[in-house]
């Protein structure tokens, strides 16, 4: 009842820059919040960073200061800005959205989109 459409994956220099966008579709009054994962291979998916409706930010401490994700509520869409991208940036990426119970539905999740930051 909720679709997640990602987009801006790709490969960059160290340093580099790029920008992830989410756009969600369908019951999306039931969205209380969204939120980017990361997952390398062999590793844990790890929050890196999430928003409220209202705009509350929260972010994993490794990407503190280099992350930005923010809202566009009219567009139903989610940022994540990422500078200073380092190597261990790379994994890929899914865009989430927390279902508010009230609604009584499953989060969702996006199909993944590949960064990958070269040294």
């Amino acid at each position: 009842q909720v679709q997640l459409v990602e987009s801006g994956g790709g490969l960059v220099q160290a340093g580099g820059s790029l920008r992830l966008s989410c756009a969600a579709s369908g019951d999306t009054i039931c969205i209380s919040a969204m939120g980017w994962y990361r997952q390398a291979p062999r590793k844990e998916r790890e929050l890196v960073a999430g928003i409220t409706s209202d705009g509350t930010t929260y972010y994993a401490d490794s990407v503190k200061g280099r992350f930005t994700i923010s809202n566009d509520n009219a567009k139903n869409t989610v940022y994540l800005q990422m500078d200073s991208l380092k190597p261990e940036d790379t994994a890929v990426y899914y865009c989430s959205a927390m279902i508010r119970s009230s609604c009584r539905m499953d989060d969702f999740w996006g199909q993944g989109t590949q960064v990958t930051v070269s040294s």
